[in-house]
């Protein structure tokens, strides 16, 4: 059994949670979405946040706007809809239900 594959199904699975988290404060471009998550020790690549936004946008969960950049050319801003901010808030409740249960079973010995 291959832990490294185990260990990246795990942070695929909680992944849209992140993104959608990370844009709870504010609207961010995908640099400063990756930056948020590599500095949480989330280890992502590009390739994997691209696609994942489409499809959050594509969902109703996200919008976007473009912005002008004075570094360069102009940066796509993601943002929660109101859509996207109700299924954070059920993903939130969700995830401490489920986080509280994998606590109790794994820290039983």
């Amino acid at each position: 059994m291959n832990i490294e594959n185990t260990k990246a199904q795990m942070r695929k699975g909680v992944l849209e949670f992140c993104i959608l988290s990370v844009l709870k404060e504010k609207d961010a471009y995908t640099s400063e979405i990756l930056d948020t998550l590599k500095n949480a020790k989330l280890l992502v690549v590009e390739g994997t946040v691209y696609p994942l936004l489409t499809r959050l946008k594509n969902d109703g969960l996200l919008s976007y706007r473009w912005e002008e950049s004075t570094s360069g050319p102009p940066r796509k801003y993601y943002g929660l809809t109101d859509e996207g901010k109700d299924f954070l808030k059920e993903l939130s409740g969700t995830w401490t239900e489920l986080a509280g249960a994998v606590n109790t079973i794994t820290s039983q010995n």
